[in-house]
């Protein structure tokens, strides 16, 4: 069976970047002032909101090679998924050079590009279209997601009939229907339930194995260390280390204990604080 889906499979495939950065606007009200609610809700109507920008990825630099699984180490709000999305194209750095040679494959989202009022049919066509497969090859592979994801007998059915697990069972068959050369995670799936689940990593393993680089965001130290030779630390959306996993792993836990430390020296500063005013409050009321 072909499980390309009609892509050329490249020889060599890599990922580069150089200072990549991404940046993003969104738009902050002004401070309201009034003095009385007439005057704060006149200031609310009549102020301009202000373009701003934050940024989410900053001086990101690698080079990652055929052959390397890669775990992306962070903390929540870290910038590890927003770093994938870029990879997968889903996202365009304002700053930088990217280069990725080779097909990609990603779960990030298993549900997005879904149109909930089409049918199971359309939106296999739907997805599979938008992954880049041909529609003559999709033809071909529409019996076999199906059945795979278990809802044969739902072809017909418009997707927003479908329970949330159904969608992911039918979403997850889709993404992983060919293989690519490179793969995309976002943490290991492992939702659903238990026989479908087995199923599901099964073909995940052998997806990782057939793919020429993996790059995973996982909290999971274990998959970290079983599955990938390389770590890249993220830090409020800066790269600030990347090599052997067990060095990038010991650089996280660094990370982790300073801020803990930090949390700790803060908090520690206010309760002294606290205790040093509260003894001038007691003598301004005696």
């Amino acid at each position: 069976m072909d499980l390309t889906g009609g892509k050329e499979i490249v020889n060599n495939a890599y990922i580069r970047a150089h200072d990549i950065g991404l940046d993003v606007p969104y738009y902050a009200q002004p401070e309201r002032q009034g003095d009385s609610w007439l005057g704060t809700l006149i200031s609310a109507a009549t102020a301009v909101p202000r373009r701003r920008f934050a940024t989410l990825l900053d001086e990101v630099t690698f080079d990652i090679e055929e052959g390397d699984r890669v775990a992306l180490i962070g903390s929540n709000g870290a910038g590890k998924t927003t770093l994938l999305r870029v990879l997968t194209g889903a996202f365009r750095p304002t700053r930088g050079r990217l280069e990725v040679r080779g097909s990609r494959q990603a779960l990030l989202n298993l549900s997005l590009g879904f149109n909930p009022e089409g049918t199971l049919h359309e939106n296999i066509y739907l997805r599979a279209t938008a992954m880049g497969i041909p529609a003559a090859k999709v033809r071909t592979m529409v019996g076999d997601i199906l059945d795979f994801a278990e809802l044969g007998h739902l072809a017909n059915r418009r997707l927003l009939t479908l329970s949330s697990g159904q969608r992911m069972r039918l979403g997850f068959a889709i993404s992983t229907s060919v293989q690519h050369d490179i793969m995309l995670l976002d943490e290991w799936f492992g939702a659903g339930d238990a026989q479908f689940v087995k199923k599901a990593r099964g073909r995940l393993v052998d997806r990782v194995k057939g793919s020429k680089i993996v790059v995973v965001a996982s909290h999971n130290t274990d998959l970290a260390k079983k599955l990938c030779n390389k770590g890249m630390v993220i830090n409020y959306g800066r790269q600030v280390f990347i090599g052997p996993i067990q060095e990038a792993l010991a650089d996280y836990k660094r990370i982790v204990q300073e801020e803990k430390a930090a949390k700790k020296a803060m908090l520690e500063e206010k309760v002294a604080a606290g205790a040093a005013i509260a003894p001038s409050v007691r003598d301004a009321m005696s």
